[in-house]
């Protein structure tokens, strides 16, 4: 596993909704707030990089967004979320989405081994669709403390 360490400033602004995992059902709530934001961006035909950003937060927090081109009309109800990181862990996974916690495991335990600390927030950047799933790529992105 290659796992980046950059020490440079990420920023990402992205737009969706937030909530809590209740239960630690982190997925099944990213999937809803997901669904939720694609149906106010697909209405109302936002421009946006068609990539899915899952952000998990301390306190079960999941937001689920996307990058959009301008900023949207604040009645449309989307909330804004501006990630900064200055330390931080990369990896690419690549291959279906159900491995994707195993990856993300495999990357803290790798980022421990090599005297980091992994921290929040941990973000996974979905890439575009692909039919064959072995292709499929998502970065994972976890803050250092």
């Amino acid at each position: 596993m290659t796992v980046e360490i950059f020490n440079t400033t990420f920023t990402l602004t992205i737009y969706g909704f937030s909530g809590i995992a209740r239960n630690q059902e982190y997925v099944p709530t990213a999937f809803q707030l997901m669904d939720r934001m694609w149906k106010i961006v697909k209405s109302n035909e936002l421009k946006n990089n068609g990539l899915n950003v899952w952000v998990f937060e301390p306190d079960d927090m999941v937001f689920s967004g996307v990058g959009l081109t301008d900023t949207p009309d604040p009645t449309l109800g989307l909330e804004q979320k501006i990630i900064t990181l200055t330390k931080y862990a990369s990896y690419k996974h690549i291959g279906p989405y159900s491995l994707i916690k195993h990856a993300g495991q495999n990357m803290r335990r790798e980022l421990q081994k090599q005297g980091y600390e992994p921290g929040m927030p941990y973000l996974e950047i979905y890439g575009h669709m692909t039919e064959d799933e072995t292709l499929l790529e998502t970065d994972l992105i976890v803050a250092l403390k």
